[in-house]
C-alpha cells in the first residue's frame, strides 16, 4: 500500500502539471493530426477501401510513435528544473515507484491522443473493420504500453547525454521493432479480417511483461547513476 501511494503521488503530480500547461497533449495532437491530413491529401482512402485498411494500421502506429517522442522527452526535462530529479534521488521512496508513476502518466497522455486519432482515422479513411473490432480494445492499450514503458525508461537513460532529444529515438526505435511489428500486424489483421491477430497479441503481452519488469528492476540504477 505504501508503494502504491508513492506511485499515485508521482502520477498526480504529472497529471496536475500537464493539466496546467497542456504541453504534451497540444504537441502530440498537432503532430498526429498533421500526419493524417497529409496522408489523406496524398492518398484518397475512400477510392481504395481495401488498400486503406491494409495501410491504416501502420499509419496509426507510426503517427503515435513519433508523436509520443514529444511527451517522452519532455516528461523528464521537467524533472531537471529546480533540481527536482536530485530531490527524487535523496527521497526514501522507491525509485521504481517514480518510474511506474511517470510511465502511467505518459500512458494516459498517449492514450488520450490515440482515442482522438482513432476517431479521426475512422472519419478520414472511412474505416469499417472486417475482423473482431473488440480486439482493438486489447491491441491498442498493449501497443501503447509497449511504446510508453520503454520510452519512459530510455528517456531517463538519455537524460545525461548532450543531444537527448536525438538519442531517445536512436535507442528506442530498434528495441521497439518487435512490438511495432506486432502492433501493426495485429491492427491490420483486425481491419482487414484476413487473419487472426491472436499470435501478435501474445507477442505484445510477452513483450510488455518482459520489458516492464526489466525497466522496474533497472530504474534504480539509472536514476542514481553518476
Amino acid at each position: 500500500m505504501i508503494y502504491l501511494g508513492h506511485v499515485l503521488a508521482h502520477l498526480r503530480k504529472d497529471l496536475r502539471l500537464e493539466w496546467r500547461s497542456k504541453d504534451f497533449l497540444n504537441g502530440m495532437l498537432f503532430f498526429t493530426l498533421l500526419v493524417l491530413v497529409v496522408f489523406a491529401i496524398a492518398f484518397d482512402p475512400t477510392s481504395y477501401p481495401a488498400i486503406a485498411r491494409q495501410i491504416s494500421g501502420g499509419l496509426l502506429w507510426v503517427a503515435l510513435l513519433f508523436a509520443s517522442m514529444t511527451a517522452l522527452n519532455q516528461s523528464w526535462s521537467r524533472e531537471l528544473r529546480n533540481n527536482v530529479l536530485d530531490a527524487h534521488r535523496l527521497s526514501p521512496a522507491p525509485a521504481s515507484a517514480f518510474f511506474v508513476g511517470k510511465a502511467i502518466a505518459n500512458f494516459l497522455f498517449v492514450t488520450f491522443v490515440e482515442i482522438v486519432l482513432s476517431l479521426v482515422f475512422v472519419l478520414f479513411y472511412n474505416l469499417h473493420p472486417l475482423g473482431d473490432t473488440w480486439l482493438l480494445l486489447l491491441i491498442l492499450p498493449l501497443g501503447t504500453w509497449a511504446l510508453v514503458s520503454n520510452g519512459t525508461f530510455f528517456s531517463a537513460l538519455s537524460l545525461r547525454t548532450r543531444n537527448r532529444e536525438l538519442m531517445l529515438p536512436i535507442v528506442l526505435f530498434p528495441i521497439s521493432i518487435p512490438a511495432l511489428l506486432a502492433m501493426i500486424l495485429a491492427t491490420t489483421a483486425v481491419l482487414t479480417g484476413d487473419s487472426s491477430p491472436a499470435l501478435w497479441i501474445k507477442v505484445l503481452i510477452t513483450y510488455d511483461i518482459v520489458f516492464t519488469i526489466a525497466s522496474v528492476l533497472l530504474f534504480d540504477t539509472i536514476l542514481n547513476a553518476d
